[in-house]
């Protein structure tokens, strides 16, 4: 079966979990570093697919899902939306590791402090970006324009807004793949993410 891009299906979301734990690691395998392998996938796949599945896109191929893209189109409501529909039964599950100093903490204390204490989206961003978006391919899948090609979808879906994407600074490659699409450096400090935007009148380049 060649690749093909589709919508989101209730039995995606166990390779969605996969996909976000094989990309979580500065764009590469993050599956040493986690002895829960759903707490990736917990803040930046799920939420987005069960609760949010109009922007939520796969890439599939002859072995299986390959790749995901979701997203919200209002990053503030989306946000208050967590607090009330996704964090809840999580934070039942995962203990808070707020006693933990930060220097101390694990992979997966670091990713159940954030499910405790989820932090806001600067305001820099929802101003002017109001629209945030998670992207992922497989190794198997990338170098060959799907992920233009998965963008391009999952902006239709969305229609004419700005939309603004976190890359970690240590992820060179993801930053490479944003700014051949458009996607520019937003001014919002922070030490370990890089914002990067794009506004709805730039186009894409598929190559």
């Amino acid at each position: 079966m060649p690749e093909h891009i589709r919508p989101f299906r209730p039995a995606d979301l166990a390779a969605g979990y996969a996909i976000s734990l094989a990309t979580g690691f500065e764009g590469g395998d993050a599956a040493h570093l986690y002895r829960d392998p759903k707490m990736m996938g917990h803040i930046y796949f799920a939420p987005y697919a069960l609760l949010a599945p109009a922007l939520a896109f796969v890439v599939e191929d002859d072995e299986g899902v390959a790749g995901f893209a979701v997203g919200a189109a209002d990053t503030v409501a989306w946000e208050e939306r967590l607090e009330r529909e996704w964090w809840p039964a999580l934070r039942e599950q995962y203990a808070d590791t707020a006693n933990v100093p930060p220097a101390d903490r694990t992979p997966d204390q670091r990713r159940a402090f954030m499910i405790h204490h989820p932090s806001k989206t600067p305001a820099a961003l929802t101003g002017s970006h109001p629209v945030h978006l998670h992207m992922n391919l497989l190794p198997r899948v990338q170098g060959r324009s799907l992920g233009s090609k998965l963008l391009g979808v999952w902006l239709d879906a969305l229609g004419p807004r700005s939309v603004h994407v976190g890359v970690n600074r240590a992820n060179t490659g993801g930053a490479r793949f944003w700014t051949a699409r458009d996607f520019v450096e937003l001014p919002v400090p922070s030490e370990r993410t890089l914002w990067m935007g794009r506004a709805f009148s730039a186009s894409i380049q598929t190559n």
